[in-house]
């Protein structure tokens, strides 16, 4: 397997693989609504036999050229600083494993403009630097890093394969079929995948429900070495869903229920959607909105930068109408208007993101949706998007999984560290 690992344990997401379902009369229980209550068709949960056989595997890959260092005798790191660099901050957490996770440091830096844009560096130079100077200013390790990544370029795919049972001969039928279905040359692209069903049909064959993931060897090649430029040592390289999930809620050895948990982060520029059926991660999505739209909105109705008006959006709130210091009330109600058309933009990608999972065979339907992330903590925000969304909305905690040790700080936007905490988590 190549360096988009869910450690030892692979467990992908899932996303665009497959056509809409044909309409339905009625919607299920737990599927979203279309805002403004128009209602999009969305196949019903899987059935009681399917819950049954939906079950994560592990399986054995082939290492690449650029795959960081990490263990090869299975067991699972103890110690791990889970980093996340995003394009506005660098944010790092401390956690040791024994037993429950906990977290001993966290912590959050501003990041120059430009040097990471929608999830892929731009200067590798400038984020070495960066690095190396938030590991020494915070006397962080430069050992046992998992680094998380996160952008639209990474695709997804699901399919079957049949009649082959031998663990190498799978990986072979894998990457064969993977030719076939991606659009990224292979060359070019590191692969994972993980085995979501294994059964057999009445006649005897084997099939295996796969689920694979790619991603431009560029793309992660460019973070690794910005990472050893600063002297990190990175021993995982894990999606951005898969820490925001692990961060939110702990995976259950139950059965797959009828009704999935929708993890929503929204960022600076980016926005991840992963959900999860309470043991695996089953689809994500990455969206291209995050806090500094809301910035561009507001700036467009007041003719301003968007870099002048985050003062401005940190004052309104999305509970009430409240009168901004330094703008007069007509200026104050559209900055508000402006906000409230730009998250209900956001509002409907949401919906479109869980409405296609939803026509995928074998979806869930929607039991809860939790927001984090930094935006995710404006007045007023997920009970606004609850209403857009015609489903309730609650904000994360990003410590309800940790023991949270003495040096850890509670800061106001304490969603911000949600998916490096995630990253320090080994389940």
């Amino acid at each position: 397997m190549d360096d988009l690992r869910h450690d030892h344990e692979r467990e992908l997401p899932e996303e665009q693989q497959a056509a809409a379902a044909p309409p339905l009369d009625e919607p299920p229980p737990g599927a979203i609504p279309q805002p403004e209550h128009e209602q999009e068709p969305v196949l019903s949960a899987p059935s009681e036999s399917e819950q049954k056989r939906r079950r994560s595997l592990r399986s054995r890959g082939r290492a690449s050229a650029a795959e960081p260092k990490r263990q090869r005798d299975g067991k699972r790191e103890k110690r791990l600083v889970g980093l996340k660099i995003g394009a506005s901050q660098i944010a790092a957490a401390r956690v040791v494993n024994n037993g429950s996770p906990e977290l001993l440091e966290a912590y959050r830096e501003p990041l120059e403009p430009g040097i990471v844009v929608s999830g892929e560096i731009r200067d590798t130079e400038a984020l070495a630097s960066a690095l190396s100077r938030f590991f020494d200013l915070h006397k962080l390790p430069k050992r046992g890093v998992r680094l998380g990544v996160s952008n639209n370029r990474i695709g997804v795919r699901v399919f079957e394969i049949e009649g082959v049972e031998d663990a190498r001969q799978l990986e072979n039928a894998i990457r064969f079929r993977a030719e076939e279905v991606l659009p990224i040359p292979l060359d070019e692209a590191v692969l994972d995948y993980v085995v979501l069903d294994d059964e057999r049909r009445e006649d005897g064959t084997p099939v295996r429900r796969i689920l694979l993931v790619v991603a431009y060897r560029e793309v992660v090649d460019r973070y690794l070495e910005a990472c050893r430029a600063a002297g990190l040592e990175v021993v995982g390289i894990d999606l951005e869903a898969f820490a925001l999930l692990r961060s939110l809620a702990a995976p259950s050895e139950a059965p797959v229920t009828d009704a999935a948990l929708v993890a929503v982060a929204v960022g600076y520029d980016r926005t991840t959607i992963a959900v999860s059926t309470g043991r695996y991660c089953e689809f994500t999505r990455v969206l291209d909105w995050g806090g500094w739209s809301l910035n561009a909105a507001i700036a467009r109705e007041l003719d301003m930068a968007p870099s002048e008006v985050e003062g401005i959006k940190r004052q309104l709130s999305l509970s009430e109408q409240v009168q901004v210091d330094g703008l007069d009330p007509a200026r104050s109600a559209k900055a508000h208007e402006a906000l409230q058309r730009a998250l209900s933009a956001f509002a409907r990608e949401l919906v479109s993101s869980l409405h296609f999972y939803q026509a995928q065979p074998g979806a869930l339907g929607i039991g809860e949706i939790v927001i984090t992330g930094g935006t995710a903590h404006m007045d007023g925000l997920p009970d606004a998007i609850g209403r857009l969304i015609g489903a309730p909305v609650r904000l994360g905690d990003p410590f309800k999984r940790v023991k949270v040790g003495r040096k850890v700080g509670v800061e106001d936007q304490a969603g911000s560290l949600a998916v490096a905490i995630g990253l320090g988590i080994e389940d």
